[in-house]
């Protein structure tokens, strides 16, 4: 990325500090000179009766089917799709945790975010490589007696 096109983004970085709460919940969709660049906001971790159980996933997704994502631990985030399924993005080893950050970015090489091709980035510079997809099917948590 050229530095005249870093300093075109920098507008884009600074409003979503300064947008409302109500639009954090929104998947922007920022070009700057010909690439495109998704801010995707990360929804709090909430434990609901269902338990998600991982099968095997795709190796893309549709850019324009995420709506939103939720933190899933350390290491992975589950991406919300407009279809309302859920796929769960697993990083490569080296990936700093993801719980202190709002918000993540990706910049994919077309309309669909690949596994082994795409990079998450955080706001304050971390990176982690999306090693795969894991398609999550939910299932109603048993009660323990």
């Amino acid at each position: 990325m050229t530095f005249l096109a870093f300093l075109g983004l920098i507008p884009a970085l600074l409003s979503s500090a300064v947008q409302s709460s109500g639009d954090d919940q929104v998947v922007r969709r920022v070009i700057v000179q010909d690439e495109v660049i998704f801010r995707v906001p990360i929804r709090p971790r909430v434990s609901p009766p269902i338990e998600w159980i991982e099968k095997k996933g795709p190796k893309c997704i549709p850019a324009n089917m995420v709506a939103g994502a939720i933190l899933s631990g350390p290491s992975s985030i589950d991406f919300v799709l407009r279809n309302r399924s859920r796929v769960r993005a697993l990083m490569d080893t080296d990936c700093p945790a993801l719980d202190f950050y709002r918000n993540f970015y990706l910049q994919p090489d077309d309309d669909y975010i690949c596994a082994k091709r795409e990079t998450i980035r955080s706001r304050v510079g971390g990176s982690c490589r999306i090693e795969k997809f894991k398609s999550l099917v939910p299932q109603i948590k048993q009660a323990k007696h």
